[in-house]
């Protein structure tokens, strides 16, 4: 059995989606694993905490399954530090995580919306995962600036992978990934309005006008989310399974270092089906 330390911000219904796909599917069968513990980086009893109702529905979520719940507030935690050294700060702070987890042993550890950095030092203690919405050899940054990114080079595909977490924030090894066509189909005629947009305003003016509603974005956008949860707990199971393992941060499949990430595009589309 596969154990998933699983780490969360728990600040919306992203957050809930996540542990509810991987915990229902442990129901059916179709994934052998325990989740010894969620850890949160809020507790709830912070005075400036705009999500509080949304976290408290995760942590009734998470308490309805038997599982146990670890905090630690990063707010209320040596704040003065923060200010001074954030570095120093998010050291500190990763030793208490730690410990606060230490009772619990895991085999893999899921951020699945964790919103904060993790240090040099956890990064380095524990085998993690973390989704960045992009191919592997795709852009950078935040989900937002991934697609305008595409929508500039004009690319033919997107996707999303789930890549290890190391010391270089957001470059650790992509170990899984799925991909799928940004082309053909309803995506030919919104290149070609896209195009005609072009003739008369800069990507930078579409950008700031419209954002996440242009039509392009919001379709690339809509596409990529979806395959998100999929490829998640398709990765899950290619590690709760054997398909696939880790040992010294590096990728295995079927007993073998393989070179490059696992592709799982089958497996997700599959799910979507």
């Amino acid at each position: 059995m596969l154990r998933l330390g699983w780490f969360s911000t728990g600040r919306g219904p992203g957050s809930r989606n996540l542990l509810k796909a991987v915990m229902d599917k442990k129901a059916e069968g179709a994934l052998d694993i325990e989740i010894p513990f969620v850890f949160c980086n809020w507790d709830n009893k912070e005075e400036d905490n705009p999500r509080k109702e949304q976290r408290q529905i995760f942590f009734d979520m998470v308490e309805g399954y038997g599982i146990p719940l670890v905090t630690a507030s990063w707010k209320r935690f040596e704040p003065e530090l923060r200010k001074e050294d954030e570095d120093a700060w998010r050291a500190e702070y990763g030793k208490l995580l730690r410990e606060k987890t230490s009772p619990y042993e895991f085999d893999l550890g899921i951020l699945a919306g964790y919103m904060m950095w993790m240090d040099d030092e956890t990064c380095r203690a524990f085998d993690m995962l973390n989704l960045h919405p992009a191919l592997p050899d795709g852009p950078k940054g935040t989900w937002q600036e991934v697609i305008w990114q595409l929508i500039a080079e004009k690319a033919d595909s997107q996707g999303a992978m789930m890549h290890i977490c190391t010391e270089e924030w957001d470059r650790g090894a992509a170990l899984t990934y799925c991909e799928f066509p940004i082309r053909g189909g309803e995506y030919d005629r919104l290149w070609e309005d896209m195009e005609r947009k072009l003739e008369t305003s800069t990507l930078e003016d579409i950008k700031k006008n419209e954002g996440a509603e242009e039509p392009l974005f919001k379709k690339i956008r809509e596409d990529g989310s979806r395959r998100e949860l999929p490829l998640i707990v398709a990765t899950i199971k290619a590690f709760a399974d054997g398909k696939v393992s880790m040992k010294d941060k590096k990728l295995y499949a079927d007993g073998k270092p393989i070179d490059g990430p696992y592709d799982l595009s089958e497996q997700v589309d599959a799910a979507l089906e």
